[in-house]
């Protein structure tokens, strides 16, 4: 019996122990009991921050990549502009020699040879000259001036004259070809 009462009395205290510490788990001298609304307006607060520095680092990435670009287009013609600088001196000497210049010829043959240098210069800038006549009317690449009786049935709806030379850019049209037709 002596058994079964120490036993009790074990458990007794056991119970005794746990109220005890519920009841300080419960006491609010004791513990801060957090609020759910003060969490969550706290989570809000980290979400607007983040929300807020996101925003401003797109803006940042944003006005960075403008500038970016315009300096890029600045510089790319700044460096064609630079490959043109010769054939415009090469262009200043031919104009200062037909001033006393008594040979045609060499007046001719000094022209061509700038205005080759030129068009090379042109071509790995990556420009292309459309070569249209006697070819079929494209409206992607021709704008029509006129439309002429066709010479005979093979020119119907085909390039007959080029009035300006139409020119492309990286396979891209700058300047459409303007061109006589044969109806």
């Amino acid at each position: 019996m002596v058994n079964e009462h120490e036993h009790h009395s074990e458990e007794e205290n056991l119970e005794q122990e746990n109220l005890t510490s519920n009841e300080e788990e419960l006491d609010p001298q004791t513990e801060e009991v957090t609020d759910p609304a003060d969490d969550l307006e706290t989570k809000l607060a980290d979400a607007q921050d983040k929300y807020a520095r996101l925003l401003a680092e797109f803006e940042n990435y944003k006005k960075r990549t403008s500038r970016e670009k315009i300096e890029i287009i600045q510089s790319a013609g700044k460096e064609v502009i630079g490959k043109l600088l010769p054939v415009l001196d090469d262009m200043d000497r031919a104009v200062a020699s037909m001033g006393s210049a008594q040979d045609v010829e060499s007046v001719k043959e000094g022209v061509d040879l700038v205005n080759t240098k030129f068009r090379k210069l042109l071509e790995q800038q990556g420009l292309k000259e459309m070569d249209v006549v006697g070819q079929a009317f494209d409206s992607e690449f021709q704008e029509a001036i006129t439309a002429i009786p066709a010479p005979n049935d093979d020119m119907k709806n085909k390039v007959i004259d080029v009035v300006e030379k139409g020119y492309l850019l990286n396979d891209k049209v700058i300047r459409f070809a303007k061109v006589v037709i044969g109806q």
